[in-house]
């Protein structure tokens, strides 16, 4: 009996994945283990792959396309096997719309629609790795519904397209990749005018759209009015989690000023002696927070709703700007490591989360976090906790400033940091306390070195 080859939970906090890249074609002979196709989850690019032994039958969905975990995208069996209700994704049953009124979708989930669901059969061959044929993103009843596309479009909608139509269903006639394209870049196919094989809109077109000034109204000036970014799977899971913060969470600021003379100055050394010259003043910061934070356990803490969890290990995530928006890597037992390690494992996790190749146990369980803005030249902010933590310390940059030393206005570099605490587990004072230490240990760095 064939296999389900479903979406799979590959990190702790994914609900749907995009398939990057099927790894396997139809007809293609899998064994247990063997990798099927990369899904991007909501972190990382993570490799999904097969349950049992066969051949891979039928690719449900197609490469770009996002499914809600455990939805069909394949099936493995035996050559010629037949597959249940066709191997098509309505086979399995249909989540429920956004609205939460229950409606089936009746084809592949509307983020899919960026990539063609099936492709139908054309004696068009296709252009640079395009499959033959072309998909319809029409809705029932014919024309094109744009409040049900994933994403809307960049320009307004024009009522004559440039492009040919497909006589028998009305809608713009264009290649599985220029569909894909112009989804992902938000160009509308109907403004296009298509250089392929019977008017047909092919990858250049749509790359051409998207440099060119197209769906301007009249009077307004060269250009489009708006453009609309589609949301990646890392935007999404940021815009969850946060709404679960700033809203339900009493947090409250406290801000203090370091004086990092000492701390410049342990850091030139450090990069003097060693022969990788790679530590960074935010790699001091880590292993000074660890280092507090053993003195201070209830901010090492998190919110578990019936408790107050007080970790004994100090896990710091820190934020690291990637391309589609935030994450947070996790330096496990930071206060039992060196400042060399803590440095280099930075580096590498850092490295990595750029190129979504991270695991999920190296982005998930921090007792604490730090964000670093200083690089920007942001003297101070406010960071944003990440439940279920109960605190994030936001840093400044370093600045030269007149400060009063023995009596005397002299030059020194000095650091803001404001830490973000969750009321319902820090009180004022132990936040106050925690900072306090920390400053200290900032001020007078020689233990945190070694």
């Amino acid at each position: 009996m064939a296999t389900k080859i479903v979406m799979e939970a590959l990190s702790p906090t994914m609900e749907d994945g995009r398939l990057v890249e099927w790894k396997k074609n139809e007809g293609d002979a899998v064994a247990t283990g063997d990798v099927l196709a990369e899904v991007e989850t909501d972190k990382a690019v993570m490799e999904l792959v097969a349950r049992a032994d066969g051949t891979l039958l039928k690719r449900v969905v197609q490469d770009g396309a996002t499914v809600p975990v455990a939805e069909v995208v394949g099936w493995i069996g035996d050559p010629g096997e037949e597959i249940p209700g066709g191997g098509d994704v309505a086979a399995s049953p249909p989540p429920a719309t956004d609205k939460g009124a229950g409606e089936a979708k009746t084809a592949v989930d509307v983020e899919a629609a960026r990539a063609p669901a099936a492709p139908v059969p054309s004696s068009v061959p296709g252009e640079e790795g395009d499959s033959q044929g072309e998909a319809s993103t029409q809705p029932p009843g014919g024309g094109t519904d744009r409040s049900q596309l994933p994403y809307a479009d960049r320009t307004p909608a024009r009522s004559e397209p440039t492009a040919l139509p497909d006589m028998a269903s009305g809608r713009v006639r264009a290649s599985p990749v220029a569909r894909r394209m112009a989804a992902d870049q938000g160009v509308d196919l109907g403004s296009l005018t298509g250089s392929g094989p019977e008017g047909r809109v092919v990858k250049r077109d749509v790359e051409a759209g998207a440099r060119s000034p197209v769906g301007t109204t009249a009077g307004s000036p060269a250009g489009p009015e708006f453009v609309d970014v589609p949301l990646s799977q890392m935007r999404k899971a940021i815009a969850k989690r946060l709404v679960q913060s700033i809203g339900p969470i009493p947090t409250f600021y406290l801000t203090a000023e370091a004086d990092m003379e000492r701390a410049a100055d342990a850091r030139d050394a450090l990069i003097t002696s060693d022969s990788s010259g790679k530590f960074s003043f935010n790699d001091v910061i880590i292993r000074a927070a660890a280092t507090a934070l053993r003195q201070h356990p209830a901010v090492n803490a998190w919110w578990m709703d019936t408790a107050v969890r007080q970790w004994e290990s100090v896990h710091i995530g820190v934020a690291v700007a990637v391309e589609d928006g935030l994450i947070t890597t996790i330096v496990r037992h930071a206060d039992r490591k060196t400042l060399r390690e803590i440095s280099a494992e930075v580096r590498d996790m850092a490295g990595r989360a750029r190129e979504k190749k991270l695991k999920p146990d190296e982005y998930t369980g921090a007792t604490f976090s730090i964000s670093n803005l200083g690089m920007f030249g942001i003297d101070e902010f406010t960071a944003v906790i990440n439940p279920p933590e109960a605190a994030i310390l936001a840093v400044g940059r370093i600045e030269p400033k007149p400060v009063v030393v023995d009596g005397a206005v002299v030059v020194r570099r000095r650091m803001r940091l404001t830490l973000s605490c969750d009321h319902r587990v820090i009180d004022g004072a132990t936040g106050a306390a925690f900072l306090k230490t920390l400053v200290g240990m900032l001020e007078n760095p020689l233990a945190l070195v070694w």
